[in-house]
């Protein structure tokens, strides 16, 4: 029985000595190997640490010697067996989860001396090709490369399938726990499962130049919010980005050139991260009113079909308020959480997509929208020109949630 994943042993002594180790793992084959001493009368399990520099390996005795199993994180491939003689810390890393978990099944059984259910090792020196299956980056750029009958290594940090004529992804992607970077740029996807969003420690996705049409709420409700930091959305035929897409707080840098935009998430403000932004050649008629809460270093809006802004404004005030928009109202200033176990799930997207006045309140369908111009510069270091003109302004909407709120933002709108 193997394992393949990176590993760290650390002496326990160190800290007495005044060192330190120092911090990282090295690519490893983990094996359960038998020994049978001619004073047993069957084999005993023990546990051989192999890598590239060492191929001949470390034998580590098993039986009544763990002292503790470390597993918080095996679900993300990483566990720490603490060993008493020698007086050593084994530190699991970049593992598969499933993998991970049945190994240390079979080490709990040999620690206690059980027959280990199954088939064991032999005490032989790793081959160098038994490493291949822990290449952290692979790089594909033609169909005629593409694996079709074996499996992605399961180490893989960095995946790159470019040019091979895709239509979805491909489900074994999706195993790879460890991946960090994954470009199917340039192929013919037209949809993304749900289970993209499983990949936890995904930080950067390229779909440049594939056929999407959408984005999903799953997505952007899923693990990415935590770990995706670039996205590249350019050259697909998406019209508009979901509500929830601005959940995805952790992006810095985001690309959307190329598509059919008629829009862009109005909560876009709520990117407090974002630094790179990129949506030129879209239809864009106007910018979203919190797009002013920007921050970034590189702003790209050039190609979009912006309007001028329009001279009287759109009412829809209603006095009194219903009792749906007063109710809304209440519950989002005063961010009573809510949810579709609580109210019915249609009231919830109404709550999602509240408009946001220029003095902080909310408003659903009770408000009064406005247009303004906007020099691109009060929101990015770096901006490109927005035209051939060589202009820098784009038209903003904005929303007030009462006569009173667009009286004293009058200045703003002339």
């Amino acid at each position: 029985m193997k394992l393949y994943c990176e590993v760290e042993v650390v002496s326990r002594h160190l800290p007495a000595l005044g060192l330190r180790n120092r911090g990282k793992g090295v690519r490893a084959v983990l094996s359960l190997c038998q020994q049978a001493p001619r004073t047993l009368p069957r084999p005993r399990a023990c546990l051989f640490i192999s890598t590239l520099k060492d191929k001949r390996g470390t034998r580590y005795e098993l039986k009544e010697n763990i002292e503790q199993f470390f597993t918080k994180f095996v679900d993300e491939g990483k566990a720490t067996v603490r060993l008493k003689e020698p007086p050593v810390d084994i530190c699991l890393s970049k593992a598969s989860s499933s993998s991970l978990k049945d190994f240390l099944s079979a080490v709990r059984l040999a620690h206690r001396g059980c027959d280990v259910a199954v088939p064991l090792s032999t005490l032989t020196p790793v081959k160098t090709s038994e490493f291949e299956k822990l290449k952290t980056k692979m790089v594909i750029t033609s169909k005629k490369d593409y694996p079709l009958s074996k499996n992605f290594p399961c180490s893989l940090e960095h995946l790159q399938t470019s040019y091979c004529g895709l239509v979805r992804i491909d489900m074994r992607m999706l195993c790879l726990n460890n991946l960090r970077k994954l470009d199917l740029s340039h192929n013919h996807i037209k949809k993304l499962p749900a289970t993209v969003g499983d990949l936890i420690h995904l930080q950067d996705l390229n779909l440049n130049d594939n056929h999407l049409e959408s984005f999903s709420v799953a997505l952007c409700q899923s693990t990415l919010q935590k770990s995706l930091r670039s996205l590249d959305l350019s050259k697909n035929k998406i019209k508009a980005l979901p509500v929830q897409f601005c959940q995805l707080r952790e992006l810095t840098d985001l690309k959307l050139d190329d598509n059919e935009l008629i829009r862009l998430p109005f909560k876009i403000g709520q990117l407090k991260n974002l630094r790179f932004l990129s949506a030129a050649r879209n239809k864009l008629p106007f910018l979203p009113s919190e797009f002013k809460n920007l921050s970034l270093e590189y702003l790209d809006l050039f190609g979009n079909t912006f309007e001028p802004p329009k001279v009287l404004p759109v009412i829809k005030l209603q006095v009194p308020l219903t009792l749906l928009e007063s109710s809304a109202r209440t519950i989002l200033y005063n961010r009573i959480p809510y949810g579709s176990h609580i109210i019915p799930s249609h009231l919830c997207q109404d709550l999602d997509t509240a408009k946001t006045c220029v003095c902080g309140k909310f408003c659903l369908s009770c408000f009064i929208q406005g247009t303004t111009t906007m020099n691109l510069h009060s929101v990015a270091h770096t901006v490109v020109l927005v035209d051939n003109m060589g202009g820098t302004e784009a038209p903003v909407i904005s929303y007030f949630c009462s006569l009173a709120c667009y009286v004293n933002s009058c200045d703003m709108l002339k």
